[in-house]
């Protein structure tokens, strides 16, 4: 019985310890990708800016190209918004709104990832010369929970490589189009 009474008392100090030392991580994530892109700052933000063009270079629409897709608003701009239902664990359901848009400059994002949380997204658009460099952010408050912050922890891991696949496939769309026909 005694021997019960250490473990026991062993494992709820490594649980009190964990807890103590998950409210003592950053409460804030920052994930940010970059990519130099051969077109114009004009043509890659409309890629981002209209939301039906993102199932030709998100990501997360080649994993589940069966997810189902539900758009609002207007089409591209502020207030456009769509959802998303998938099965796939990597893509789960939710939603995705543009609450700020600075023409060819930057699109601010909104994303409700179906009662897990907010996160916010920011596209940065800098023309360099002929090229313009597009900077994807993303960040999310993990609030009090000690185990989100451990979570916050691999969030660079987590969806990083998905924001330069994303950054990548979006290359691919706006280079294969000529700068004329581009909207």
């Amino acid at each position: 019985m005694n021997m019960l009474k250490k473990i026991s008392l062993g494992l709820l100090g490594l649980v009190i310890g964990l807890a103590v030392v998950g409210f003592l991580l950053p409460r804030q994530v920052h994930v940010e990708r970059s990519l130099t892109m051969q077109a114009p700052p004009e043509a890659v933000y409309e890629q981002i800016n209209t939301l039906r063009n993102w199932e030709g270079w998100s990501p997360w629409h080649k994993i589940d190209p069966q997810m189902k897709l539900s758009y609002a608003g207007p089409a591209s701009g502020v207030g456009a918004s769509y959802s998303w239902l998938s099965n796939h664990s990597q893509v789960g359901n939710g939603t995705l709104r543009i609450k700020q848009a600075v023409p060819n400059q930057r699109i601010d994002t909104e994303m409700d990832f179906d009662g897990q949380g907010l996160g916010y997204s920011t596209y940065f658009f800098v023309p360099e010369g002929q090229a313009t460099k597009v900077t994807w952010t993303m960040d999310s408050d993990m609030g009090l929970n000690p185990a989100a912050r451990y979570m916050g922890l691999f969030m660079d891991g987590l969806v990083g490589d998905d924001f330069e696949r994303g950054l990548h496939n979006l290359q691919q769309v706006v280079e294969s189009k000529p700068a004329a026909v581009v909207r």
